[in-house]
């Protein structure tokens, strides 16, 4: 039986999975900094044995990169402050990676996109019957979370709408969930968009890119030089008008982060979404 220590002053125990990716790096960063953050253990393909702060330049932390996660749960588990898992992995892991953080009582922070709605329903019905909090967040800045909102404001008037999401080469899903999640905010304002576009015929399939609920439809753009950038862009006779969020640096992310991992040892279910935090 797991038992649940209570939350105090201690500083809260942190697991990076994923450390050694540009994410991951920029998290083992920002925690170091964090007085009220200690780091326990860090997970990586690349540079096991080595430590994690020498891998990303912020000096020694006498903890080793290693593969085995488990382990780092288990010890996780073990800790007299509730501990954070912060998984910034891949998309074939990530599901395996909460359910296991779950079982162990350490509190996930996701960052990683690509789980399906369906996986999405079990891990919640899981978080809730294991009373564990969870917050699964397809993006940390707060820049997109202010865009996003005024999106849902700027939808009351308009009709008509398109999303474009930009990231670099190596991302592995698309659309991504940001952009996904967006489209979703605005599917669920009830009102369906688009609706006196002329009818369509795809020369190519795909391109009019891929189309959502409530008729929305979403861009996915992939080049070397890109970091991640959303444009919705809405349309009326006459005018149209444009919301955009650009990252120019990964450390843009930190404070979400880190604002998440303070706040989820304190939630007894999984949440979907920053936005839900502020």
């Amino acid at each position: 039986m797991i038992t649940t220590p209570s939350t105090t002053s201690l500083p809260i125990p942190v697991i990076v999975a994923g450390a050694t990716g540009k994410m991951g790096r920029e998290t083992i960063k920002a925690i170091a900094k964090s007085p009220d953050l200690v780091l326990i253990g860090a997970t990586g393909r690349k540079h096991v044995g080595e430590d994690i702060g020498e891998v990303v330049g912020c000096g020694e932390l006498e903890i080793p990169v290693t593969s085995d996660l488990e382990i780092l749960l288990a010890q996780g588990a073990q800790e007299k402050q509730l501990a954070v898992m912060v998984d910034f992995t891949h998309p074939s892991l990530v599901y395996d990676h909460i359910r296991s953080s779950i079982a162990y009582g350490v509190r996930p922070v996701i960052g990683t996109t690509g789980l399906s709605a369906s996986q999405l329903q079990e891990l919640a019905a899981f978080a809730d019957k294991a009373s564990t909090g969870c917050l699964i967040a397809p993006n940390f800045s707060i820049g997109m979370v202010l865009l996003q909102q005024a999106a849902i404001a700027a939808a009351r008037y308009f009709d008509h709408v398109e999303i474009i999401e930009l990231h670099h080469n190596q991302k592995a899903d698309a659309p991504s969930g940001t952009a996904m999640q967006t489209a979703q905010m605005l599917a669920e304002l009830g009102q369906t968009f688009n609706t006196s576009n002329a009818p369509e015929t795809e020369h190519i399939a795909g391109a009019r890119g891929a189309l959502m609920a409530e008729n929305i439809r979403l861009h996915s753009v992939r080049l070397p030089g890109l970091i991640a950038h959303q444009e919705v862009i809405f349309g009326a006779v006459g005018e149209t008008y444009r919301l955009k969020h650009d990252t120019s640096d990964r450390s843009c992310y930190m404070a979400g982060v880190l604002l998440s991992i303070r706040k989820v040892i304190h939630l007894k279910h999984l949440i979907y979404g920053m936005e839900k935090l502020l």
